[in-house]
């Protein structure tokens, strides 16, 4: 059976936001903002399938932007991907949702759509704009309803770390159908995202009380354990262990970058994760895809050169997240600022 290959693909950078968190506008705020024309499209999209056609992979695609509903061959593409079968999911805001949006949506094959909680509404609205937090618990009825699976992603700092349980409660409340969070990772002007090893350490086990409590209600949102420090903290609590079968220098699990997935800009410029402000490894509108994984992205699949990871039993499952270490230290190999297992 084929696997499927996940592309995130920015068709634009058009927003209704100015996040502060944001990749695109966390350096510069008067930034230019691209969008790929019709013709572009079309050629990132070919690319990719001639990508999957060469590695036997199944498509998938991540389309997101900025605002990708706000481009103006949004639904020309949609079109294009229901023409060929492919499924997908949305990476975008709320504000252009209603149900008969979402019922087209869903009509194109729209398979889930995220939006984001990034705090309790002072602290939500403050990070994106007045009134979104509102927008966003409205609108995952309407996603709801037309039979898309709505997914709510929150984006951990030292700022909004002591509001998630709250979050928590909410989109459970909320009848959200998936809960994750994923740290930020610094850009080059900021280097710490504020929170200690031990502070992270107990941070997931609060959140695990949480997840098990709401379980225990019977709640039906599933709880995505993104973050692979995941895998360490279930370790030691035993609810992860090493399989008797795994094999040696065998990856199993952990970050996927340069393993089943890539970004692509509105540029055309691709990386191997849009996490890794540094990880671009070609244009998509220049080079073939097909090439740029097995040149440039070999960089990212050489295990031995985690500096932490590499010495410990973990590493085919966990690794932590190389971009929030690349943002620290400006390494992808470098230890997890936020791991806080002891390497002997």
């Amino acid at each position: 059976m084929k696997q499927y290959f996940a592309f995130q693909w920015h068709i634009t950078d058009e927003c209704d936001q100015r996040c502060k968190h944001c990749y695109i506008f966390s350096e510069n705020s008067c930034k230019k903002l691209d969008s790929m024309n019709w013709e572009q499209i079309q050629d990132t999209f070919y690319n990719c399938l001639d990508f999957c056609e060469v590695y036997n992979r199944l498509p998938y695609f991540y389309i997101t932007g900025g605002d990708p509903i706000l481009h103006h061959d949004f639904w020309k593409l949609l079109s294009l991907l229901k023409e060929h079968s492919i499924p997908f999911t949305i990476l975008g805001n709320p504000f252009h949702l209603n149900d008969t949006v979402c019922k087209k949506l869903k009509d194109y094959g729209c398979e889930k759509y995220q939006l984001s909680l990034d705090g309790m509404q002072n602290m939500h609205d403050w990070f994106r704009k007045p009134g979104s937090f509102e927008c966003t618990l409205d609108k995952i009825d309407c996603i709801n309803r037309a039979g898309i699976r709505s997914v709510v992603m929150t984006t951990v700092s030292n700022i909004n770390i002591k509001e998630v349980p709250d979050i928590i409660d909410t989109v459970v409340k909320a009848g959200v159908n998936v809960f994750a969070f994923a740290r930020y990772c610094p850009t080059s002007e900021e280097k710490e995202i504020g929170i200690t090893p031990q502070e992270y350490h107990d941070f997931l086990a609060i959140c695990d009380r949480k997840f098990k409590e709401h379980k225990k209600n019977g709640c039906t949102t599933y709880f995505n354990k993104k973050d692979h420090l995941w895998t360490l903290y279930e370790y030691e609590t035993g609810a992860f262990k090493i399989p008797e079968t795994a094999e040696k220098d065998m990856i199993y699990g952990g970050c996927n970058c340069g393993n089943c997935h890539m970004t692509i800009l509105p540029t055309g410029e691709v990386f191997a994760c849009r996490r890794v402000q540094n990880s671009k490894v070609g244009n998509v509108f220049h080079d073939r895809l097909a090439d740029i994984w097995v040149c440039e992205m070999e960089k990212y699949r050489d295990y031995a050169k985690f500096e932490k990871c590499s010495k410990c039993k973990l590493m085919a499952w966990c690794r932590g997240c190389p971009a929030v270490a690349s943002g620290k230290e400006g390494n992808f190999y470098a230890s997890d600022p936020q791991c806080w297992k002891v390497i002997e």
